[in-house]
């Protein structure tokens, strides 16, 4: 199992390698406005934020729904690869691909901690970095145009798809017991908590969404901002590999930290954009801002919780879903109007994060 989980991050975060850091450029290089390139990449996330709803009023979390899952992703992709002309079907391509990846990774993310624990879980899941930083120095080197980068995302999505399928195959008993859990999960009693989650996800719309386009506007080159991306997932990887030792301590304390030293990389952005040594320091801070903050966050909700399965499709579809849309259409309408205070925009929403979790990590312990 841990063999097969580790190949399944590797060619997941593989597709989105290629999501984040080439499509926006190649969007942006055939014609689309920030704007438009906003509402593209907000259609994914918005409908991974529904999802877990519908399993909070009875879907069940099953073999059947996750094989659904895959489909959609794979129909998706293949429908990606031949929307590039247009914006509508672009837009639609998206939302399948949304559906499909909002269901795909919480599956898998219960998975790894039931089976392997949140301990071992950075030994795992650094195959995803390792994924997602050779795809981008690869795909740099063989860029030729839009459709190189569409085929890439197909072909990855498919050999997900195919570890995803046999990596279920085992694991039938681990949710099956999920099921007979009842739900415990309320957002109103726990706003705190889940605002704070949130906003951390909505300031990384600015990075996830516009650093490509934001840093060879200011004249770095694309094959340095793709270092500077490969070494934010290098420091990602390193952080992964060591976390379980930080894991056993204050989960809400790591929260706070962790949403702080966010606020502290995109200020860095903002004042030098330029500057190759700060750039590659702010980007190193990716193994708190991302790494130890995603780790603490999935294993204090999986203690948190009983419904631990649901939990984890909550946190995929409330901040990486809701957090993730608000910060695409935030960004792209930001970059449209201000773009040199972009990065200034994102570091106070990750400073009200802090804040957030803070106000409720002084009435609930880790």
């Amino acid at each position: 199992m841990p063999i097969l989980l580790a190949t399944f991050y590797f060619f997941y975060f593989g597709v989105i390698g290629v999501y984040v850091i080439f499509l926006p450029k190649v969007l942006s290089m055939s014609g689309y406005s920030p704007s438009e390139i906003g509402i593209i990449f907000a259609a994914a996330p918005l409908v991974r934020f529904v999802v877990p709803f519908a399993f909070a009023r009875g879907l069940k979390l099953n073999r059947a729904s996750f094989n659904g899952a895959l489909v959609i992703m794979l129909l998706s992709a293949t429908a990606f690869y031949f929307s590039l002309d247009n914006f509508y079907k672009l837009l639609f391509s998206n939302i399948g691909l949304g559906i499909g990846l909002s269901l795909i990774l919480p599956y898998i993310e219960f998975i790894s901690l039931s089976r392997i624990g949140k301990e071992n879980y950075g030994k795992i899941r650094l195959f995803g970095s390792v994924g997602f930083v050779l795809v981008a120095l690869v795909l740099v080197e063989f860029l030729s145009g839009a459709q190189t980068a569409l085929l890439y995302l197909l072909s990855l999505s498919f050999s997900t798809a195919f570890i995803a399928f046999f990596i279920a195959r085992d694991s039938n008993r681990v949710l099956d017991k999920s099921e007979e859990v009842s739900n415990d999960i309320s957002l109103l009693r726990d706003y705190k908590l889940w605002i704070g989650l949130t906003l951390m996800q909505i300031s990384f719309g600015a990075f996830y969404n516009f650093f490509t386009i934001y840093e060879t506007d200011f004249g770095i080159s694309m094959n340095m901002t793709i270092y500077l991306w490969s070494f934010g997932v290098l420091a990602e990887i390193v952080m992964l590999y060591y976390q379980g030792r930080f894991l056993r301590n204050n989960l809400l304390l790591i929260l706070q930290i962790t949403t702080a030293a966010t606020a502290f990389r995109w200020l860095l952005l903002y004042l030098f954009p330029q500057n190759l040594p700060i750039l590659f320091f702010s980007q190193s801070l990716h193994a708190l801002s991302f790494a130890l903050f995603h780790s603490a966050a999935i294993s204090y909700l999986f203690a948190y919780y009983k419904h631990q399965s649901l939990a984890q499709q909550f946190f995929s579809g409330i901040t990486y879903g809701m957090g993730a849309f608000l910060g695409a259409l935030y960004a792209g309408y930001m970059y449209e109007l201000f773009p040199r205070e972009l990065f200034l925009s994102a570091a106070f929403i990750a400073i009200f994060a802090t804040f957030f979790l803070f106000l409720w990590s002084r009435s609930h312990k880790s």
